[in-house]
Order: C-alpha cells, then structure tokens, then sequence
C-alpha cells in the first residue's frame, strides 16, 4: 500500500504535471501587464547562453540619399546594431508538506483537499510576487529585472549593460508634475498629454498605462463625467479599465514599488518581453526529501528576466512628492 508521502507526491505531480503552463497561466492572469505581454506573444522561451541577448536598432541607415543623373552614391557601411544584454534571474518555489500534515490527511478526501490546498497557496504566491518583480528596480538580490528600472524616474541608467548618459538613444522619457501633489482631476489629463506626445513615433504610441493608487484615482474622477470606455479583452480577463486615447489604464498597486510617489508608466509593449528557460518555465523538478526532516518538498522553477528592445518608446509621469 502507497504510503502518505507517496500518495501526496504522486497526486501534486498529477494535479500540476504541466507546471509550466499551469503556474505560467496562473500568473500572466493575475497581471494586467504581463496579461497583454502574454496576448502578444512577447513572453519568450530560450534554449540558454550565458546572457538574454536583444538586438537593437539603435541609428537609421546612413546610405539613404538624395541623387541626381551620376552624383556619386553613398555605399559606406552603416553601423546600425547593437545588443542589450540582460542576466538570467532564478526563482525557486516549493510545495512542502511534513510526514505528521500527510499522516493527519491520509484519508482519501482528506489528501484530495491536502493538494488542493498546497497547489493554489503555490500559485497565488507565484502570481504575487512576480507582479511585485515586474515592476522593481532590481535592487533585492537576485531579483528579476522590473519596470523601475528599465524606464527610470530621470530617463537615465545603465539597463541591459548600456549606460543612457553614453547612449541618449537609451533613455526613456519622463515627466514631473510640478509641485507636491499638485495634480487634481482637471489637471491630471493636461499632465498625461504632455507625456503622450514625445512617446508617439509614426504608428509607434503607448498602448498601456498603468498607474499606482492617487494617480489612477484622480484620473477616473475626470473621467467620470464623460462615457467609461472598458476594453472587452481586459474586462473578460477580470481587469477593470478605462481608456485615454488609445491606450488601456490599469491600476496596479505594485507600480510605484519601493516608493511612496506615485506613477503613471506609459509603455509601448511591442518592446517590452519576458523571456525564460525552456527548462525553467516553473517546472516541476523531482520529489526532494531532506535527510534531517520527516517531510516531502516539491520544486518549481523559474529563470528568465523582463527585457525591452526600445526604451526612449517607454515613459513615466511622476509626482513630485
């Protein structure tokens, strides 16, 4: 007969056997952001190498040229291309249970609700705190790269090894509202518009804005006189939004992570990925049993890292707080 701990294992392997999919899920539908990631295939597996690479356009072709009759053409090189190059971050998530919790729920339905249980503790703590990483600085050890850092209070910053002060191509825009929360309803537009305009590119424009508590706060008190605009997909997707101009705002309260001043990023998330291991897309590793415990541990695994391939597309409006 199959013991408790036997049981227990087999039925999390059962229950979660495509962990990678199953967590994942679980995950980019907790988040707004990473939900749209998610939609536009910008949520990338890797098979490895010791950096995530992103190949960036970072000038125009020189050789475009105006000519007349045998005016000598420009056939010069073009240096066009670089990379930005971004480090694997690893998380680590465990579903544990002792030898005493397994002897206690040895029952069939007692197991049964013992997996379930275990299995979305596992995915609400993932989808948690990757929400918190995807907007960080990157600051805590071993932290994943997150939006305070790719698109900064000044513009400025090294990201993916490239240093904005050397490179102005690399610096994201950014916009401070004068004074201490001196932003009300029927400011906070005017405010946005400002921001809006050096993001737009030809067809390029911010298609997201997620904003933290206030800001979001005052901008749907100016817009409640006027129609509330949902986006259909958004609002299947459980996420509550309105619209300014052609962008999607969301509220998350994860995005003025580490600080108490608000923001509002306006991001264009053609540019923006979450790139991970084919072997580490919160995959089940095999059953673990420490030698000084009487208990079963279960590993999942993440490695990967938020990237983006164009950050002067991608802006910030700050309180000045």
């Amino acid at each position: 007969m199959a013991t408790p701990s036997a049981v227990f294992t087999q039925m999390v392997s059962t229950t979660m056997r495509n962990s990678a999919t199953d967590v994942a899920d679980n995950v980019s539908k907790h988040n707004a952001l990473l939900n749209r990631l998610k939609k536009k295939g910008n949520i990338r597996t890797l098979d490895g190498g010791t950096e995530i690479q992103v190949p960036l356009e970072y000038a125009e072709n020189q050789t475009y040229q105006r000519y007349g009759g045998y005016d000598t053409l420009n056939t010069n090189a073009s240096d066009i291309i670089t990379s930005a190059k971004f480090d694997w971050a690893q998380i680590a998530l465990h579903v544990v249970s002792s030898g005493r919790e397994l002897r206690q729920n040895s029952g069939k339905s007692a197991m049964v609700n013992l997996v379930k249980s275990k299995k979305a503790n596992a995915l609400k703590t993932a989808a948690n705190n990757f929400a918190v990483d995807i907007y960080s600085d990157a600051s805590m050890a071993y932290q994943t790269n997150g939006l305070a850092n790719i698109v900064q209070s000044n513009g400025q910053g090294t990201v993916g090894g490239l240093d904005a002060a050397t490179w102005a191509f690399w610096r994201n825009k950014f916009r401070e509202i004068p004074g201490t929360d001196a932003y009300t309803k029927d400011t906070i537009v005017g405010e946005m518009n400002r921001l809006w305009l050096p993001l737009n590119r030809g067809a390029d424009k911010p298609d997201v804005i997620v904003m933290s508590h206030d800001f979001y706060s005052v901008f749907e008190a100016s817009q409640q006189q006027l129609q509330r605009y949902t986006d259909a997909d958004q609002a299947q997707a459980g996420f509550t939004g309105l619209k300014y101009k052609t962008a999607d705002v969301i509220f998350d309260d994860n995005a003025n992570f580490a600080t108490n001043a608000e923001k509002a990023y306006f991001l264009n998330t053609d540019y923006l990925y979450i790139f991970q291991h084919k072997d580490a897309q919160w995959t089940q590793d095999d059953e673990k049993r420490p030698i000084n415990q009487d208990a079963i541990v279960i590993p999942y695994y993440w490695m990967g890292n938020m990237a983006c391939s164009n950050r002067s597309l991608q802006g910030v409006l700050l309180d000045a707080a």
